[in-house]
């Protein structure tokens, strides 16, 4: 049996750790596979070749960068792969070169076809220098956050003169002429020499990759990697065997890419798998198509391996601003100017500051939903007050954003959220998302949703107004500014809550048509229509003001029922302090605030630990979801986008946290205040009308 069945041999310069002899059918036909390694010993290879070559079909030729990382093999490649390969006469030699043009390519396809957005900006990591050319290649279509972990190509130099075929074609002319004198050095005193830039290159690829979100790197390129390195990164790599697999799990791998398939119980290379082609066809070189046809036939296919389980963690950046020269103090150093500058200096700093870079204000880590999807993501900080946003025109915010775009995406965020007046300059995003390198989302979908659920659970507390069990009000709503984008959407929530509806807008004709929309969506749905509050403002429980009114008088808050819920969701809001401030025995909210899940870490945003704002929610329930796309810009806010972000935000454990108003987070004792005086303006109200009526 054994002269009679041909031997493909793997010659490798890795260790003979995991060598074998043993049998396997590849394309219907058996094969005798043996593997010897040699500890990157090249004479002892050429050994090896000459003693099997009477027997062998084909040869593999493996291990070379391997020994090269681990320190086993000092040469050049190129020198290795000749005196081995001149040592086969006939017999066809092979690395796997072209069969792993295809594997690196595919299995990346593999991850984004079947993972999506994945690797979308995702922060890459490479160890081994050109080792991993082709795959670095391919990862360019989808991220421009590579980094070599090999100090020589830290400038990426490689891409930039390969990017012209000539140049490139010259580079590497070059490089083999240039290793010439290097080749002449004998190999103690190579290894001497080299050594210091080796321990140099692995303390900065063990850095790197601290922070990288993706490594490329053979199993052997990753020796003295720990825990800290590769907890939860996405490996590129290649034949991995169920040791490996259980080491790098222990070692916290979420997901390990093997790009090539492991057919046998044994594991292989991909130039092992070539070396099996070579020998189906006596030798005879491969087509494309020959190819093509052998991995069908063979079914071989890339592996897409979770040691921990199956898991997904996006990654997300949202764009923050001080609202004051109060919110100075929260970093340094204006944190120190501001406790001692008089109010002209702080006037000049917040000029000052409104032309700042962005920068990172926090990391936001530990938010894990319900379905196991994780996230993370970073704060970005523009200078600019709303006084000085609003001082400049569009495109000087316009500028300052896309530089906190540019941030984000070499943090490796897949999407970038706009907060607080950054998405309402200009166009509310529309430019912004147009020109970033990443999709970009205001948050008006969710912030609509929420304030609207603050709305309902604050009239349920209040205990004013009936809220059955399915959470159906029982009293009257009122929506001023109805027509406009944000007012019809809160009309059509409040239709969902079953509140007899007043809507008000000086557009009668978009009265008519909203109104004819809810009946046909609420068929015997109570709505009414007019063109100013006046009339039914005093018999409302709930009243939404969503107008662009900028300072205009938007209604007359003296004339509001005691325990009336006022939401405020127009930007720049409706209803000023000062107005607020009349009427004690009404709850005026502005937002509803989120909770994220999970154990989240951030620093103080002004909100109790693990609460966010809604705009900051929906872009960490997208990248929760996976779903890297522009969700919400301009002033128009879609209805069924809505309803699918709140939808998707329950999916992820997503829950109604606090209420908010003119000053900050309204309590239980606030609320508690508001009821009191509410019922007691009633009792008052209502022992005034008997008496009037009996005299």
């Amino acid at each position: 049996m054994t002269a009679t069945t041909p031997v493909v041999l793997d010659i490798s310069l890795s260790g003979p750790e995991r060598d074998h002899d043993t049998r396997v059918t590849f394309l219907g036909q058996r094969f005798r596979l043996v593997r010897r390694g040699t500890s990157g010993d090249v004479e002892a290879a050429r050994t090896l070749v000459h003693e099997w070559a009477p027997r062998a079909r084909a040869v593999a030729v493996t291990g070379i960068r391997e020994a090269q990382a681990t320190g086993r093999y000092a040469g050049s490649a190129e020198d290795a792969r000749r005196r081995i390969a001149g040592q086969a006469g006939s017999l066809p030699v092979t690395e796997g070169r072209q069969l792993l043009e295809v594997l690196q390519e595919w299995a990346v396809r593999r991850v984004d076809t079947e993972l999506r957005g994945h690797l979308t900006n995702a922060r890459t990591v490479v160890l081994g220098g050109r080792n991993h050319e082709r795959t670095t290649r391919i990862l360019r279509e989808h991220t421009d956050n590579i980094e070599f972990a090999d100090p020589l190509l830290r400038l990426d130099l490689s891409h930039r003169l390969h990017a012209n075929p000539v140049v490139g074609l010259a580079a590497d002319v070059l490089g083999e002429v240039g290793a010439l004198p290097a080749r002449m050095v004998p190999h103690p005193l190579r290894a001497r020499l080299v050594s210091p830039a080796r321990q140099v290159a692995h303390a900065l690829a063990r850095r790197a990759a601290r922070d990288c979100d993706v490594l490329v790197a053979t199993y052997d390129e990753l020796a003295g990697f720990g825990l800290e390195d590769l907890a939860g990164k996405t490996l590129l790599t290649s034949a991995i065997d169920e040791d490996r697999l259980a080491d790098l799990r222990h070692r916290g791998v979420d997901l390990v890419v093997d790009i090539t398939p492991q057919p046998f119980d044994v594991v292989v290379e991909a130039a092992v798998l070539q070396a099996l082609m070579l020998a189906s066809v006596d030798g005879s070189a491969l087509t494309d198509d020959d190819l093509l046809d052998m991995i069908v036939g063979a079914d071989l296919a890339p592996r897409l391996l979770h040691p921990n389980g199956p898991r997904r963690k996006s990654r997300f950046a949202f764009v923050i601003h001080p609202l004051s020269q109060q919110y100075f103090r929260n970093v340094e150093p204006l944190r120190t100017v501001s406790r001692a500058a008089p109010q002209p200096v702080m006037d000049l700093v917040e000029k000052a500051v409104a032309y700042s870079p962005p920068f990172t204000y926090s990391h936001v880590t530990g938010i894990t939903s319900p379905t196991g999807a994780e996230a993370e993501g970073w704060l970005i900080t523009v200078g600019g007050t709303p006084r000085e946003m609003m001082a400049h025109d569009p495109e000087f915010t316009y500028r300052r954003l896309l530089a906190a775009a540019e941030t984000a995406r070499k943090l490796g965020a897949q999407i970038m959220g706009l907060g607080a007046f950054t998405k309402v300059v200009g166009d509310a995003g529309v430019t912004v998302a147009r020109q970033a390198p990443l999709p970009v989302t205001t948050g008006n979908s969710y912030s609509a949703s929420a304030a609207l659920w603050a709305a309902h659970e604050a009239l349920r507390r209040l205990g004013l107004v009936e809220v059955d069990e399915e959470g159906t009000l029982g009293g009257n709503a009122m929506v001023v500014g109805a027509t406009g984008a944000i007012g019809s959407v809160c009309a059509r929530l409040l239709a969902v809550a079953g509140a007899r509806l007043w809507l008000v807008s000086p557009e009668s004709a978009k009265l008519l048509a909203l109104k004819a929309l809810i009946e046909r969506e609420h068929p015997g749905a109570e709505v009414h229509v007019a063109t100013t509050p006046d009339g039914a403002l005093p018999d409302m429980d709930l009243v939404v003001t969503a107008t662009s009114g900028a300072g205009k008088r938007v209604l007359d808050i003296t004339a509001v029922k005691p325990g009336c819920v006022i939401t405020d969701v127009a930007r720049p809001l409706d209803l000023s302090a000062e107005d607020v401030a009349k009427r004690p025995d009404v709850l005026v909210i502005e937002s509803g605030e989120i909770e994220l899940p999970g154990d989240v870490r951030m620093r103080d945003i002004g909100l109790p630990d693990g609460v966010v704002y809604a705009c900051l929610a929906e872009t960490v329930v997208l990248a929760l979801e996976g779903r890297y796309e522009t969700f919400t810009v301009g002033r128009n806010i879609e209805w069924e986008k809505v309803k699918e972000i709140y939808r998707l935000g329950l999916k992820h454990g997503m829950r109604l946290a606090t209420i908010s108003g003119v000053n900050g987070v309204i309590t239980a004792d606030d609320l508690d205040r508001v009821r009191g005086l509410a019922l007691a303006a009633r009792a008052g109200k209502t022992t005034r009308g008997l008496a009037g009526a009996v005299s």
